[in-house]
């Protein structure tokens, strides 16, 4: 399914306010994977409309995307609010539109009335065999969505990602947030589990609200290789400043894609001898190490970073 597609890349996905004209000028400018503009938390009630037709305006002017980033998604407001039939209407039909971040999904009927809607609003999108539907991001903001991942990441095909929402689910759970997000551990650990296990090519961590000065990088750097290590791939962002930081600390280290193209030049010609395991450097490389090394050398591709003058490199790389 396009929507799950395994090329998909959200290292850095960056809110923009719609309600904002400065905002939405200078957005095509920015390099970044993903720029989501916002109609929900950046906006007020009642400048909701004005942003929705802002918005649409914008995007219909756009006769391609910025070849600077790679995809362009909507921040529509909750299924639960009179804006989101409002929001889906308005901006689903334009071309410009690759994803829907859908907000407080508690359920998987949260998934299935924007599925409904997207299908109804763009049908030349959504018939079998197309390539490119509107896919959906979904934000994980409560404890009931905590509990019930398993069926809301079955409940749709278009959905492409989880996001979690730190602050929202610190509220539903009456907890105070901390440098340390050690209380955000268990719904971290479970959001991405469940991606991981219903195929979804995007897990997307919590907003660092620091991002001023060294102090603020400094916070920004440790929040994302936390976020890698418990196996999120992007990092939500609120400031332009904060997105090169994002997609250099998840993308693949200089040196684990020299180590990942090393072992798949070497797993070539080991399997042209029929060999299932062997050494390199002392290490054992087995089916799973090689396997991995494969998915990060294909990251590393699509994050733009020199495989091809690693590969003449290390061409003469034997196994052990």
């Amino acid at each position: 399914m396009a929507a799950r597609s395994s090329s998909i890349l959200r290292r850095a996905l960056l809110y923009v306010p719609s309600s904002s004209p400065r905002m939405l000028t200078k957005s095509l400018g920015l390099t970044s994977d993903n720029i989501t503009y916002d109609l929900e938390d950046s906006v007020t009630p009642a400048a909701k409309p004005q942003a929705r037709t802002a918005l649409r305006e914008h995007l219909s002017n756009l006769r391609s995307r910025p070849p600077s980033v790679s995809e362009l998604a909507v921040r529509v407001n909750a299924v639960s609010t009179p804006h989101a039939l409002d929001d889906l209407t308005a901006l689903a039909p334009l071309p410009a539109v690759d994803a829907i971040v859908l907000p407080k999904v508690n359920s998987a009927s949260d998934l299935t009335f924007a599925t409904d809607a997207l299908r109804h609003l763009a049908p030349e999108r959504h018939r079998e065999g197309t390539g490119n539907p509107i896919k959906i991001i979904a934000l994980i903001e409560s404890a009931r969505a905590i509990v019930d991942l398993r069926e809301i990441c079955a409940a749709s095909p278009l959905l492409s990602g989880l996001i979690f929402a730190a602050e929202d689910f610190a509220l539903d759970l009456s907890l105070t947030r901390t440098p340390s997000l050690s209380e955000f551990l268990y719904a971290r650990s479970a959001i991405v589990t469940a991606a991981r296990a219903a195929d979804l090519p995007s897990t997307i961590d919590l907003v660092c609200t620091s991002y001023k000065g060294e102090e603020g990088l400094a916070r920004l750097e440790e929040e994302c290789q936390g976020g890698k290590a418990l196996g999120f791939n992007g990092k939500q962002c609120i400031h332009p400043s904060q997105v090169e930081t994002v997609q250099r600390l998840f993308a693949p280290s200089d040196k684990e894609v020299e180590w990942a193209v090393r072992i798949t030049i070497a797993d070539e010609k080991a399997a042209s001898a029929g060999r299932g395991a062997w050494t390199l450097d002392g290490q054992m490389i087995d089916a799973p190490v090689a396997g991995k090394a494969r998915a990060l050398v294909d990251k590393a591709q699509r994050c733009g970073l020199d495989v091809d003058g690693l590969r003449e490199k290390w061409k003469d790389q034997e196994p052990e």
